[in-house]
């Protein structure tokens, strides 16, 4: 049988693919093609054969099935070996040395508004992804190739005869990476259409490489970063970075600790986060009056924070907040004078997060030892028309405000969590504590004599008395926590003695 070298290309995504094809055709390749891809390589004049002058068989069922067929399949999972070359040969089946495909874009088709069970259907690939991994399980003889971006540097392997054993593993691991992923996406969309079934058998996870981390939390750990999948604007993984440095693993976890406190609020609202925990957070007539306040609030903790704010950033604010160290600072966009006062502390890194929608799909994930675990995200918020009050003294409006502030804070704040606040400012944060009155005493001896008619919030219920006895002491006029504690009448007593409004709402908000 005459020997040919035969590369197939069956592409979506086109970009590329017409100099790809003259490179392979310059190389001596017989290029094999279907559908779109066929016409697009026709029409820019390079000899292509159709797939069915291979298969000798239709494209049939609306083009569902084009390449399932012995004469591809056999072309691409053929060792080079006797036995394999002879029964190719006595088949008239050529072996195909070279396969370039990417998939239907199922994942950019579901996420258009309105898109129908049927359009999601039509778009799931069938032919490409077996290809692939025909090509990917064969790849000692079989180069396979779904970048796009790969398409010259594949080339000049070939020109130069590197295409090495290496080499084409290095391919065949991106080649499963991009079907496992693409199988996750038509996964993950089907769960949504069975809600029950969100958290089956089996859950999958997938993501893009946004960059390589010089190191993890600590420099002997290695780390990477990867955005998900599911989430576009208004995350920190589909943020854009205007300057600064390179972002680091702490870094990302912290703006990502600011991000989701300053979503909480509809007001101008600003964050300074340390360690994964807010030291200060305000809401303000506009966002450099916030930031203002939210500084004030702890400036100590301030110096080498991370700040996360809910509006366009002016240059005002960002005036003031280039006069104290900061590492980072995130925010759904940038005036350019903003941009311009910025880019006199080049090392400061700063990033546009675009804006986010209502509400925040997706889980929480975390990894131990064994396994992972999976969450919905924390979005739910108890409203006021929710609460209870029990004890004697009711809340007033602008204690209600405050409550409302504190206990949006406060679900941000590593457990045991305590907050401090009045006229929408923190004034004391307790977190992580081994017992909840050592998270409360921290943060009212942080707040001191600014605690005097202010409002406490914490996350879970108060185990035991000592919490409302100490912040009576402080001069707290209002208290908000889930209720649930078998010594819950212990607290309202308390609580009636001292004069103290407190609210419960039935919902704690845990964050470990």
């Amino acid at each position: 049988m005459e020997k040919k070298r035969r590369a197939l290309l069956s592409v979506s995504d086109k970009k590329g693919i017409v100099d790809f094809a003259q490179g392979l055709s310059s190389l001596g390749f017989e290029i094999v093609s279907t559908g779109g891809t066929y016409k697009v390589l026709e029409e820019n004049g390079i000899k292509v054969t159709y797939v069915s002058e291979i298969t000798e068989f239709p494209e049939i069922l609306d083009g569902r099935v084009k390449t399932l067929h012995p004469k591809i399949h056999g072309g691409i999972l053929a060792k080079r070996t006797e036995k394999h070359l002879s029964e190719l040969e006595a088949n008239g089946i050529i072996p195909i040395d070279v396969v370039a495909v990417n998939l239907y874009p199922f994942k950019e088709t579901v996420s258009k508004p309105g898109v129908t069970l049927e359009e999601a259907v039509e778009n799931i690939d069938i032919g490409g992804p077996a290809m692939i991994r025909a090509a990917a399980k064969n790849f000692s003889y079989v180069l396979v190739v779904v970048n796009p971006d790969r398409y010259g540097e594949v080339l000049e392997k070939l020109k130069e005869n590197k295409a090495d054993e290496d080499y084409r593993l290095e391919l065949a691991l991106e080649a499963f990476r991009h079907t496992a992923q693409y199988d996750g996406f038509i996964a993950r969309y089907f769960s949504t259409l069975k809600e029950k079934d969100a958290f089956g058998k089996t859950f999958v996870v997938s993501g893009n490489l946004i960059q390589r981390l010089r190191y993890g939390e600590n420099p002997h750990q290695k780390a990477a970063f990867y955005s998900d999948d599911t989430l576009g604007e208004g995350t920190v993984g589909g943020s854009e970075q205007h300057q600064g440095k390179e972002l680091s693993f702490n870094n990302i976890i912290d703006l990502e600790a600011a991000l989701s406190t300053v979503k909480e609020f509809e007001e101008p609202a600003a964050v300074i986060i340390k360690h994964t925990n807010p030291c200060g957070v305000a809401l303000g007539m506009d966002l450099k009056d916030a930031y203002q306040r939210a500084l004030e609030a702890d400036p100590l903790s301030a110096y080498g924070g991370i700040v996360g704010l809910n509006r366009e950033v002016d240059g005002e604010t960002a005036s003031k907040m280039i006069e104290i160290f900061l590492e980072a600072v995130i925010a759904p966009a940038y005036s350019p004078e903003a941009l311009e006062v910025f880019s006199k502390k080049p090392n400061l890194r700063v990033l546009e997060c675009g804006w986010w929608k209502d509400k925040e799909k997706g889980y929480d994930i975390k990894k131990v030892s064994g396994g992972i675990l999976v969450q919905d995200l924390d979005t739910e918020i108890a409203q006021p028309s929710q609460w209870k009050v029990l004890t004697k003294r009711k809340p007033d409006e602008e204690e209600i405000k405050d409550l409302m502030f504190a206990w949006k804070v406060v679900k941000h704040v590593k457990s045991n969590a305590i907050v401090v606040a009045k006229d929408c400012v923190s004034l004391g944060v307790g977190a992580g504590q081994m017992n909840r009155v050592g998270s409360a005493s921290i943060a009212l001896n942080q707040a001191k004599d600014k605690a005097e008619g202010a409002v406490l919030a914490s996350d879970a219920f108060f185990p035991f008395k000592d919490t409302v006895e100490l912040a009576a002491q402080f001069g707290i006029k209002a208290i908000i926590q889930p209720g649930g504690s078998i010594r819950d009448e212990e607290s309202i007593e308390a609580a009636d003695k001292y004069g103290i409004a407190m609210v419960f709402t039935g919902m704690r908000h845990f964050k470990h």
